[in-house]
């Protein structure tokens, strides 16, 4: 077996020589300074350690957040419900079937109550595990009309309301302004491709010569022009038509229905990370100064250098099966870069574009969970403490004022540091992260509902940070050695994309 240790004494390699002031040479003992021996230099009995929060992540993960799997390849389920996805745009209308490609402006007069009108519709989300675009995300980007968008779940006796602007308006703000709204009964539904078309029998109408919003002169729901990248409260919310209830005539029997596929599945793997420590048994029983036992020392700081190499791990490491079959698992900031919601950092960044990027992260359509844990670099770290302390600092009186976005308390979690600063759109926990310095990230919200940390645990055997111990004897010497491995197979999971956000330093959105 290869050497691959290095053996050593704790001081040196000849600590007995070295120990002595200014001796050289052989470690014999007539060598040694007499003085040096008997000095005492004044050492204290206390020895300073430098105490770090090394593994922030981790150690949330670990003990909040742990979900123990039987297999180093593990699948796992999403669940969306479909119930707030009941929306699509008009892509095009007319006064017949034949709707074509184009979406003209409806004429004054066209859509009375009473009238019959036909429009095309499609939507941004893909019916199968109700998969939606995640804002700043251009990775999985679904346009309108994608393989798997047709809208499944119009059925004849629904009234869909459509919103309308004024006609020829063709600044791009006005694209998203509503002035009202029509309501519609379906009366039949036809496919057409990934869109369906709906016959309405106008139940509200207009007298006005109107464009339905979003579409007309932006031709913004072509196939393939791409949404991720516009605010749903602020743009696509205004442009997308509900379904608003039902309406039937008395004794008119069963309605339709339509089926969801609300499931979606991921998978995730495990990885091995090994930490080892080696000392001669002469060393181990060798009483010394500050910490009497040599070994101890060194199992305890080889665990924490254990942690930190998972932590290391699981914030950057990347999901991947070498050459080798080598198993790595999947690090948060590589998921939620190329996953998660994904907003831009600058230290010109204002309170009030950050509260519009947390607006677009904690959209309750499909993000209303207040588990999110915001890790933030050092820059970060100051640039909250900053802004969320001013009114604290600098304008409190008898606590009679408030800002929207201060700091209401420091706390304690697992040991670790947590400042809470409450903004419009609740609390958020802010925890620094030093590995995030020198980093192109410098938030990382993670939603802890939906992060798992899985380590490897069946048939009676744990592998979250089982340890090996063994002997070795090194050849030709009769030197025997201890040799023990800190092993640890865990992977992690992580749930939900648009749960997870990035700030990132290097884009802007």
């Amino acid at each position: 077996m290869a050497d691959i240790f290095n053996l050593g004494n704790p001081t040196g390699t000849n600590p007995i020589q070295d120990n002595a002031l200014g001796s050289t040479g052989s470690r014999l003992g007539t060598d040694l300074k007499t003085g040096a021996l008997r000095r005492k230099f004044n050492f204290g009995d206390r020895v300073s350690e430098l105490a770090l929060s090394q593994d922030p992540f981790f150690r949330f993960v670990s003990k909040v957040a742990k979900n123990p799997t039987d297999d180093p390849a593990f699948k796992f389920t999403e669940k969306r419900g479909s119930w707030m996805k009941r929306y699509a745009y008009v892509v095009s209308h007319a006064a017949t079937n034949a709707v074509g490609t184009t979406d003209p402006t409806v004429v004054a007069g066209a859509l009375d109550a009473g009238d019959t009108y036909f429009v095309k519709m499609g939507t941004d989300y893909k019916s199968a595990g109700n998969m939606q675009n995640v804002f700043g995300q251009s990775s999985g980007d679904i346009s309108v009309g994608d393989a798997g968008t047709k809208p499944e779940f119009f059925l004849q006796g629904q009234v869909v309301k459509l919103n309308y602007r004024t006609a020829g308006e063709a600044d791009v703000a006005d694209l998203y302004n509503p002035d009202g709204n029509i309501l519609g009964k379906i009366k039949s539904v036809t496919t057409s491709g990934e869109y369906v078309i709906l016959e309405l029998v106008i139940i509200k109408g207009t007298a006005s010569s109107v464009d339905f919003v979003g579409s007309s002169d932006s031709v913004l729901w072509t196939t393939g022009v791409s949404l991720y990248d516009k605010e749903i409260a602020g743009k696509l919310e205004a442009a997308r038509c509900y379904v608003v209830g039902s309406a039937y005539a008395e004794g008119s029997g069963y309605p339709e229905t339509w089926k969801d596929q609300p499931y979606g599945t991921g998978y995730g793997q495990t990885q091995i990370w090994k930490t080892s420590a080696a000392m001669t048994n002469t060393m181990r029983a060798t009483s010394l100064k500050y910490e009497q036992n040599e070994w101890s020392r060194i199992w305890r700081d080889k665990l924490i250098e254990h942690k930190y190499d998972i932590e290391q791990s699981i914030l950057f490491g990347s999901q991947y099966i070498d050459s080798d079959g080598v198993q790595y698992t999947q690090g948060v900031c590589d998921f939620a870069l190329n996953y998660g919601n994904k907003f831009s950092w600058t230290t010109a960044k204002t309170q009030d574009d950050f509260l519009d990027d947390m607006s677009s992260f904690l959209d309750p359509r499909y993000n209303g969970s207040g588990s999110t844990v915001f890790f933030v670099d050092t820059e970060v770290y100051n640039w909250l403490h900053k802004l969320g302390g001013y009114m604290k600092a600098n304008l409190d009186i008898d606590d009679q004022y408030r800002a929207d976005m201060m700091i209401s308390g420091k706390k304690k979690v697992l040991g670790l540091d947590i400042t809470t600063i409450s903004t419009p759109y609740g609390d958020m926990n802010v925890a620094r992260n030093i590995h995030l310095d020198g980093t192109n990230i410098s938030i990382l919200g993670v939603n802890m509902n939906y992060v798992k940390y899985r380590p490897l645990v069946g048939n009676g055997i744990n592998r979250d940070t089982s340890v090996y111990v063994g002997v070795q004897t090194l050849e030709n010497s009769g030197i025997d050695r201890r040799v023990d491995l800190i092993l640890t197979e865990a992977g992690m999971q992580f749930e939900m994309p648009e749960c997870h956000a990035v700030w990132t330093k290097a884009e802007s959105n």
